[in-house]
């Protein structure tokens, strides 16, 4: 007997409808093959899919059994068809009727008792079933919260094997997992640290309130214990807050990733990344056998704080330079290309040396100019035009820590950045419409963008060329200080860009200067 299961697979960030088909017919020997390009994992499923079925009270049948999984020309890997193989085999003995069986996508991992346990992935699997026109998806229930995101089709999540059986005949009613994404919203409180705790580095503030406003990346330089590490991490509270569109994008990337967890299926904060300086290529830009996200996707749309900069091994920061660009990185492999995208907000911070004291009033230098220039030129000049912002962060003086007043709230200065992020929004509205992609911020600018809307006077132009002449920057540092230029602006509500913009953002490129 031939039957026929809808199931689903992710590839990149999205995912794709596979047909499971199963045939069950007599011949000399019992046996179980599975085709499709299955990898180690999915053809490891019929030993559980046997231990489940015989342990949830169903007999196996001693036959010839073929599984195929189609398309049969892209590789699935993953415990997601333990699931519909096992319904599969059920329905092609009839102790499971086919009426509304290809209703649904079905996906899920079996334990050897038959109890079905959660996969990753499953919110591009419920938008796929949405695009498909099927009425629903059944799915383990720690999975079921995420599939109800998506509007308009029929979430069922079961707990064993025998349930979804029942169902299946028409012997049990189950009721849709539903969900008010507008209340999780509002019910989602705020988690992040406030910038009133941070004593002193008013001026560090001041470029950081800059960066969110225009989504600007930042370098931080300063001794050890000169809270660096501490701004960085008040950084997601006063960053915009997450439209619909852009938290819906995020949350598949985690739940691809795996980083979902059962109460919070839906990431409505900024991601916040702070991966260790050993991490590998691979893991700051996804990759791996069956590629994933790495940390520079898992921070699409947040902040990815890279510390102690000059640390992270040269071919690791390297990799940064496509993202940083373009907002996407591509994984190209022998057999496929995945692109994941992700449009960060990039927050590093080092030391002025290797020993960290260069500059400082209270504590000597020890290193030699060739000590500081081998370790400044572990960061490439590419990887230094590509941060709009340099920021020096000197240590915080005594009467400052023992202060009692407090600086502004984490709450005062996003009013400020909102009311920035408004005016760009507003900006480049028909912009967005016109190209097909909604531009955020400042920061995401293209040229012609540039050309339009960070017009110069003359004596604006003139203070430029006087700062690439003495600085010899590049035109790609060129046109970060007028993207820089044009969110100071609009933090002030002008129009136009003037020169006390221009040379707000000159003073930082502070490592320009240094290398003049």
């Amino acid at each position: 007997m031939l039957s026929r299961v809808f199931s689903g697979a992710v590839l990149g960030i999205d995912a794709y409808m596979v047909e499971v088909e199963v045939d069950t017919a007599f011949g000399s020997l019992p046996y179980f093959s599975t085709v499709g390009l299955p990898d180690s994992a999915v053809k490891e499923s019929k030993d559980r899919v046997k231990a489940a079925l015989k342990n949830s009270g169903y007999e196996f049948p001693p036959k010839h059994i073929t599984v195929n999984l189609a398309p049969a020309n892209v590789k699935k890997e993953g415990t997601t068809f333990d699931l519909p193989v096992s319904l599969g085999i059920l329905s092609a003995e009839a102790v499971v009727k086919k009426d509304k069986l290809e209703d649904y996508m079905i996906v899920g991992e079996l334990s050897l008792d038959g109890r079905v346990k959660p996969v990753r992935g499953v919110l591009p699997m419920a938008v796929a079933v949405r695009r498909h026109g099927l009425k629903g998806v059944i799915l383990p229930k720690e999975n079921a919260l995420e599939a109800a995101l998506v509007d308009g089709i029929e979430v069922l999540g079961v707990e064993n094997l025998p349930q979804i059986v029942e169902f299946l005949n028409g012997n049990l009613e189950m009721q849709p997992c539903r969900m008010d994404i507008e209340a999780y919203f509002k019910t989602d409180g705020e988690t992040h640290l406030d910038f009133s705790e941070v004593k002193g580095q008013e001026h560090v503030k001041r470029a950081l309130e800059i960066a969110a406003a225009g989504g600007h990346n930042v370098l931080m330089i300063g001794p050890p214990g000169s809270g660096k590490t501490m701004l960085a991490r008040r950084m997601p509270g006063i960053l915009p807050d997450m439209a619909l569109d852009e938290a819906i994008e995020t949350t598949k990337i985690h739940s691809v990733a795996g980083a979902l967890d059962g109460k919070n299926v839906l990431v409505t904060m900024r991601p916040f990344r702070s991966p260790h300086h050993t991490i590998s290529d691979a893991g700051l830009i996804g990759g791996g056998h069956i590629p994933r996200p790495g940390e520079v996707s898992l921070a699409h749309n947040g902040v990815l704080f890279l510390d102690e900069l000059p640390e992270f091994k040269k071919n690791v920061l390297e990799v940064l330079r496509q993202p940083l660009e373009d907002g996407k990185v591509t994984i190209s492999r022998a057999a496929i290309s995945l692109t994941y995208p992700s449009s960060f907000m990039l927050i590093a911070a080092m030391n002025p040396c290797p020993c960290g004291f260069l500059g400082d009033r209270h504590k000597e230098c020890h290193c030699a100019p060739l000590q500081i220039q081998k370790y400044r030129a572990k960061i490439s000049g590419p990887l230094w035009d590509r941060i709009d912002i340099h920021c020096e962060a000197p240590a915080v003086r005594f009467r400052e820590l023992s202060g009692d007043a407090n600086g502004e709230s984490s709450k005062d200065i996003k009013t400020r950045v909102d009311r920035a992020r408004k005016i760009q929004t507003e900006r480049f509205a028909d912009h967005s419409k016109r190209e097909g992609k909604r531009i955020y911020s400042n920061s995401q600018m293209g040229g012609r963008h540039i050309k339009k809307f960070c017009e110069i006077d003359d004596e604006g132009k003139r203070l430029l060329e006087t700062a690439i002449d003495r600085l010899g920057l590049s035109a790609r540092a060129y046109t970060r200080i007028l993207k820089v230029a044009r969110t100071i602006a609009d933090m002030e509500s002008e129009k136009r860009v003037k020169s006390h913009h221009l040379s707000e953002a000159i003073q930082y490129r502070s490592l320009d200067r240094g290398a003049a």
